[in-house]
């Protein structure tokens, strides 16, 4: 039972990181699409090199929740393995690779900004949902 606990609280503490970098990519796009948006509509060179800096942000954040989910699905793995209960963890490295390959296109970008929100949006649903029921074992 030891070691179920163990392998438990380790799963829950994999989720709590993965969210930590979650939230902040979702704080960074909303910012980027805020930025966007007012590039669309009265930016300028400085305006989309602050939107370009805080998609770059927000990339890095997601780079570093991807590693931090691939944790939890490895720790997910071991709690499994102690027969609680099986899940599908490759759900939560599903969320697509982003982004942003043409800076000209304003609309475009802005679309792919609403897209990685929305995927972002998911996986943090995604990986509460788990952390809650690892929380009620």
């Amino acid at each position: 039972m030891a070691d179920f606990m163990t392998e438990r609280n380790e799963a829950i503490q994999a989720a709590n990181v993965a969210l930590e970098h979650l939230y902040r990519s979702q704080e960074l796009l909303n910012s980027a699409g805020n930025w966007g948006m007012f590039d669309i509509f009265a930016g300028g060179a400085l305006t989309s090199f602050i939107k370009r800096g805080k998609m770059s942000d927000a990339q890095a954040e997601l780079d570093a929740a991807r590693s931090a989910l691939r944790i939890l699905a490895r720790e997910v793995r071991d709690v499994e393995e102690a027969g609680a209960f099986q899940i599908a963890s490759g759900d939560f490295l599903s969320f697509a690779d982003m982004f942003f390959d043409n800076a000209f296109l304003d609309i475009y970008v802005q679309t792919q900004i609403s897209e990685a929100k929305r995927q972002v949006a998911g996986a943090i649903q995604q990986v509460e949902a788990l952390r809650d029921r690892l929380s009620r074992m």
